[in-house]
């Protein structure tokens, strides 16, 4: 068989749900665990417009948080510790034990860490110049 490998530069979002949709089955196959779910809040404005967002998912006891974002005009007010408070609430109601969350240095680490996060990892140079931050915070079984 000859295969054609070929630059694809720009993948559409349903070509990435579907890599994501195999991986997750591979991953759900390879450990026995079927429970992976996403997980995510939204506050909107007045009119009905995203003004910010906490989006991860759930499985197997552990929760990531893959996108976290306020609007500028709306920073400062709360918004962004009330959405990961949500966050965490629910991952604790679906039995997570453990949040992980990357973070560069010039978004909002301070944040994660006020609410409890722990540095686990830092890698420098991610992008260059700057500090990309790994952080877990482990829930308790009252957080649960």
């Amino acid at each position: 068989m000859d295969l054609q490998i070929e630059p694809q530069h720009d993948l559409s979002p349903k070509e990435l749900d579907t890599i994501e949709v195999h991986l997750y089955e591979h991953n759900s196959r390879v450990t026995g665990r079927h429970d992976g779910q996403g997980l995510g809040f939204v506050v909107r404005d007045e009119l009905g417009q995203m003004i910010g967002v906490a989006a991860g998912y759930t499985w197997t006891g552990i929760s990531e948080l893959r996108q976290m974002w306020v609007d500028e005009a709306y920073r400062g007010r709360g918004y962004g510790r009330a959405l990961l408070n949500a966050f965490v609430e629910e991952a604790g109601i679906r039995g997570v034990r453990r949040i992980w969350v990357s973070s560069y240095d010039f978004q909002a680490p301070e944040m994660y860490e006020e609410a409890g996060f722990k540095r686990m990892a830092e890698f420098e140079g991610w992008p260059e110049g700057h500090i990309n931050v790994v952080l877990c915070k482990t829930l308790s079984d009252q957080e649960k």
